[in-house]
Order: structure tokens, then sequence, then C-alpha cells
């Protein structure tokens, strides 16, 4: 079964706590693969990450980059994984259908938004009825996160 932290933002928005968590996820050895639910934000994601920090840099990519292989993240709105990750980032509400292949999945939502959080909720009732390790994660004033369950 995948270990799947969902990640309630509150403080920050995704663009700033998305690249923060990719960054640990590679620093630990994984690679990363990020969901979204349509192309135009595939597109937005990847320029946010060129540019979320001038000091720091991190490696990703996307099928318009091409060598999806080669890419330690890679960000999709399809179901493929062309980069071998044993991490999935779910964003915006965008699923993978089979999660199997994932030792470990990030579901980050947007908490001042009614309709993510609702769909936040339907996804964990699933996940947990379907045998997952569940473990949720809320901000703290500091933007780092803490883990209430």
């Amino acid at each position: 079964m995948t270990e799947i932290g969902f990640y309630h933002l509150q403080r920050s928005p995704l663009e700033e706590a998305l690249p923060r968590l990719l960054e640990k996820a590679l620093g630990a050895g994984m690679r990363a693969l990020v969901r979204v639910p349509n192309d135009a934000e595939v597109e937005r994601l990847v320029l946010q990450l060129w540019t979320y920090d001038a000091g720091s840099f991190l490696p990703h990519g996307s099928a318009k980059d091409g060598h999806g292989a080669d890419q330690p993240v890679y960000l999709t709105a399809s179901d493929d994984n062309p980069n071998g990750s044993d991490l999935l980032a779910q964003v915006g509400g965008a699923e993978m259908p089979d999660l199997a292949a994932f030792k470990r999945c990030l579901d980050l939502f947007d908490g001042d938004d009614d309709d993510q959080l609702t769909a936040a909720r339907g996804r964990w009732k699933r996940y947990a009825a379907a045998g997952h390790q569940m473990t949720y994660w809320q901000q703290k004033p500091n933007g780092g996160w803490e883990r209430k369950a």
C-alpha cells in the first residue's frame, strides 16, 4: 500500500509549498511525479519551478521538454510515469487512477477553497477504505508542517 500524506495548504499557496516539498523529496533520493488537472497547469507550474527561488535549482521537465525518463521531477496531466517516480504529488484535485507504483503520495489542496476541501475529504475516505497508510499535515504559522493524523 502507498503512504498518502494530505497537505492542507493554509499559510502559503501551492506555488510556494510544492517546490519546498519537492526539494525535500529529491534530497531524500526520490524521483517525483507531479500530477495536475490539465496541460495549462503543467505549463504554469513548470515556469513557477524555474522562478520560485533565485538561489535554488529544482531539475524538472514535462512532455514538452522530452526525455521524461531523465527528469528527476516530471509534471504531467496524464496518467503516465515516464521517470519511474516513487513519489507522486497530486495537486489541484488531479488524481492518478492507480497508486501502486508509488511508495508515497502527497495530496496538496487549498484549505480556503471549499470545492478542493470537499474533494480532498472524499479522496481521504476512499484511500483509507482501500487500506492505504494515511497522514494529515497542516501548515504551521511559520509555513512548516505539523502532522495532525
